[in-house]
């Protein structure tokens, strides 16, 4: 997108984007990326390290008592082998950044370099977090206290499902909480032969499965978008031995805090039923990921101010259907005011690839969109 950014720093970013796409590092071992976005950020700013592997910065404002406000792009990159064979794909091997992560830091840095030449009315903290992937960088960032008297919060995602200079701001359910259940069902080994004289869990584990499957069909609990997958099923060593125990786990998707806690009541009421049917008994185990990501309206309205002021009333699109991926933003919008953004990275000849995919390459042209955008939505939002 022509003159969105200056063309030298359109030429630096596409340069940082690169480097990082190059060199992915996994979650909190960022120490490379760390250096190279340190590097990258405009000279002068007071540089801090925060959550181990991630950089805060800030960059002041020109009102004094203005809002702060924070950007957030994140660093950490995906164990796969990347099969894009562009130029600059990863180096490492097993190692790559197939979720846009290279992009989002890089976006963070150029509004950091757009706010410190035209800066917002408020500071803007600059933050470039780690290990999103493992759904744990947003809490240590709020741990280390690195959002302390700010206001709210922007951050924005790549998605190849829309073409470049489009943008998703809506209000609302953005991504999905991602708890993970573990079940174990109790039975009482014996001879294969002899089942009569065991109690055997495998039946009353495949009943739970079905039930849970059968849980979300169209993807809704009570008109919310939620899922629950069963993706793990283990029992036995020998084939002619009854087990002991049976086990169970997989992933829990809800897209409102409501629909979370109605699936967790849910999966413990059918394990536990479908185990009494069988004469057994079943453990539930529910282990708590990142909480459903839900858009402000204020934030969004500022959001959707700049993204028709830049880039024109056609380039909001709404998201087609719930997203039930998770997001560790959602952290950050628990806590304080937040807008999360789509932002179109596809070429119009290009196939849409999904994120996570060895052949995930968001294009270049995407970079000027972001910087420009969260650099904007900075001013608006820090406004007094």
């Amino acid at each position: 997108m022509a003159g969105l950014i200056p063309d030298p720093l359109r030429a630096a970013l596409q340069a940082l984007r690169h480097d990082l796409h190059a060199h992915p590092e996994l979650a909190f071992a960022e120490h490379g990326t760390q250096r190279r976005l340190r590097a990258a950020l405009p000279p002068g700013l007071e540089v801090q390290t925060v959550a181990g592997t991630g950089l805060v910065a800030r960059v002041p404002g020109t009102t004094r008592g203005a809002p702060t406000v924070a950007l957030r792009g994140d660093m950490d990159a995906l164990p796969i082998t990347e099969a894009t064979g562009a130029p600059f794909a990863s180096t490492v091997p097993g190692r790559m950044h197939a979720c846009g992560h290279d992009m989002h830091a890089t976006w963070v840095v150029g509004a950091a370099h757009l706010l410190a030449a035209d800066p917002a009315p408020g500071d803007v903290v600059i933050l470039l977090q780690p290990a999103e992937e493992v759904g744990q960088g947003a809490a240590r960032v709020l741990a280390d206290g690195a959002l302390a008297g700010v206001t709210a919060i922007a951050g924005a995602h790549v998605d190849l499902r829309f073409p470049i200079g489009t943008v998703v701001a809506d209000v609302g359910p953005l991504a999905a909480s991602t708890d993970e259940f573990r079940i174990t069902v109790i039975g009482l080994g014996g001879h294969a032969a002899r089942p009569h004289e065991a109690r055997d869990p495998i039946p009353a584990a495949a009943a739970i499965a079905i039930a849970l499957q059968a849980l979300t069909p169209d993807r809704r609990m009570d008109g919310d978008a939620a899922v629950c997958t069963v993706t793990q099923v283990h029992a036995g060593t020998a084939w002619n031995v009854i087990p002991e125990r049976a086990e169970l786990g997989g992933t829990l998707r809800a897209t409102t805090p409501a629909a979370r806690a109605r699936l967790k009541s849910s999966v413990r009421e059918i394990a536990t039923s479908c185990a009494a049917q069988h004469h057994l008994e079943a453990e539930v185990t529910i282990v708590d990921g990142t909480p459903p990501l839900v858009n402000a309206a204020e934030p969004v309205a500022w959001a959707r101010d700049v993204v028709t002021a830049l880039l024109g009333p056609n380039a909001l699109v709404p998201l087609p259907e719930p997203n039930l991926a998770g997001e560790d933003f959602a952290s950050y919008a628990e806590q304080l005011p937040a807008v999360f953004l789509r932002i179109g990275a596809r070429e119009p000849h290009e196939p849409v690839v999904g994120a996570h995919s060895p052949r995930f390459l968001p294009s270049d042209a995407a970079i000027p969109v972001g910087a420009a955008l969260l650099a904007a939505w900075a001013r608006r939002a820090s406004r007094p």
